[in-house]
């Protein structure tokens, strides 16, 4: 699945199938994914559903133009600051 520090704190659930179905997550790494996601300052805050959709296209179509032109972080370093 995930080839990472955080892929090795994580346990998969299959059904009897072999199809992944949940992913189980050490209580200490939720507790951190949460406080970012509740942290402004993160960048990771919930999508605030009053923003107008103007502006989430023009996010997104800002994020579409650096993605082209290569300035994108490796997914490593994204997980790396998220557990730091």
């Amino acid at each position: 699945m995930v080839n990472s520090p955080l892929g090795k704190s994580v346990r998969y659930v299959t059904n009897t199938a072999g199809e992944t179905t949940d992913v189980l997550v050490p209580l200490e790494l939720w507790q951190q994914l949460i406080n970012a996601l509740q942290d402004p300052a993160s960048g990771l805050a919930w999508i605030d559903e009053h923003e107008p959709n103007t502006q989430i296209l023009a996010d997104l179509q800002e994020s579409l133009k650096q993605a082209n032109a290569g300035k994108t972080l490796p997914v490593a370093q994204i997980w790396n600051d998220i557990e730091a």
